[in-house]
């Protein structure tokens, strides 16, 4: 099977038909694990909306070697003990691969799992370095690591020229991880990192946090965390007449960040993977997303799509549904996807990824920064 966008989608009024016929078809389980409830459910919506595209779409076009895609999804709450258990429900139900999950810190305690017991695992949205530096062989990701966004971001602030820079993070494995890689940036570009200081995740306050970055008088805020907390923080420190630009990772980029910051949310700089959905090769994929009224501009929709386009294009070019001799698959193997084209290292790690830096507005839109 050809799994090209061109080919799946106008696949889907002849498999509609064969599938009224009534023929049955053996079935392979995917899960998809992310939040779906949580104060980040709502990059779970996007990795959801991309994972139901694909599998409608590869089913439609006849499945995989003629086997039909079941998703079993679970809801993790972008927590790590919860992480822990859904996937062990995934290894009960038994799930041979899965797409998920969304946040790093969930993302490393159930790899653990999905390697211990042969379960082939590629995270949409997950960036820590740490998930793909353990010598797994069943782990990979379509998402790059905060080791490339980290750099992007701090290198974009050095040609801003800064006198003094804040860098703060929520203290998480995401958070703190790419944080540290742009203080690292910055640092050995020469720019002075007045504070580095770490919030709790969950909290509403943040005043003492605004009183330190005006004591230290910078011009510029990076953030490593997610939008519910850097939202506050962005409307504490205008109500505080606080005037450094602000920038912040992928984490920080939806339109939820704007009903919480309001107008203090125009101006915000976001590092995003590029905008996949205006690629003209994307076009009739995200005409299906339209007339199902999804949207497929989030930076974790076509990822999340590409994830299951890989494991489908992974079993059929290994031949087999053994997850290891897929994994070789992928680690061999050049795929043309919604994001590009895909080729793996040994780690699971994407061979290039990009980033890039974004002005973020008050309407919820975003512009290539200047």
């Amino acid at each position: 099977m050809n799994t090209s966008v061109k080919k799946l989608v106008t696949a889907v009024s002849a498999s509609v038909a064969l599938m009224a016929a009534g023929q049955a078809a053996a079935e392979i389980k995917i899960g998809i694990a992310g939040p779906m409830t949580g104060p980040v459910a709502q990059y779970g919506y996007m990795q959801f909306s991309g994972t139901r595209m694909a599998i409608e779409l590869i089913n439609a076009a006849g499945g995989i070697n003629g086997e039909e895609i079941v998703a079993v999804e679970v809801d993790d709450v972008c927590d790590p003990k919860q992480a822990v258990t859904v996937a062990n429900r995934l290894v009960n139900e038994g799930v041979q691969y899965v797409v998920g999950h969304l946040c790093s810190s969930s993302t490393q305690p159930a790899s653990d799992i999905y390697e211990d017991e042969g379960i082939l695992m590629i995270t949409p949205a997950s960036t820590s370095p740490d998930i793909t530096q353990r010598g797994y062989e069943l782990i990979f990701r379509t998402i790059g690591l905060d080791n490339m966004q980290g750099p992007v971001a701090g290198n974009y602030i050095v040609s801003q020229k800064p006198e003094r820079v804040a860098v703060v993070h929520d203290k998480q494995q995401y958070g703190e991880g790419i944080a540290t890689a742009v203080r690292d940036t910055l640092e050995d570009a020469g720019v002075e990192v007045a504070m580095f200081e770490g919030i709790t995740a969950g909290d509403k306050d943040f005043s003492s946090l605004v009183t330190k970055i005006k004591q230290a008088d910078v011009d510029f805020v990076y953030y490593g965390g997610y939008h519910p907390e850097l939202g506050l923080i962005l409307r504490q420190a205008r109500q505080a007449d606080v005037d450094a630009k602000f920038m912040g990772p992928e984490g920080v980029g939806n339109k939820d960040i704007n009903t919480i910051a309001g107008e203090a949310a125009e101006g915000l700089l976001v590092t995003l993977p590029p905008a996949f959905d205006q690629k003209e090769e994307n076009q009739e994929l995200v005409a299906a997303f339209a007339e199902k009224g999804e949207d497929p501009s989030g930076p974790f929709v076509l990822p999340s799509y590409t994830a299951v386009q890989l494991i489908a294009e992974g079993i059929e070019m290994a031949d087999s549904k053994d997850p290891f001799e897929v994994a070789s698959a992928l680690r061999s193997g050049t795929f043309e996807t919604p994001i590009g084209t895909v080729q793996y290292d040994k780690a699971g790690d994407l061979k290039a990824f990009e980033f890039v830096v974004y002005e973020w507005h008050a309407d919820g839109s975003k512009t290539p920064a200047n």
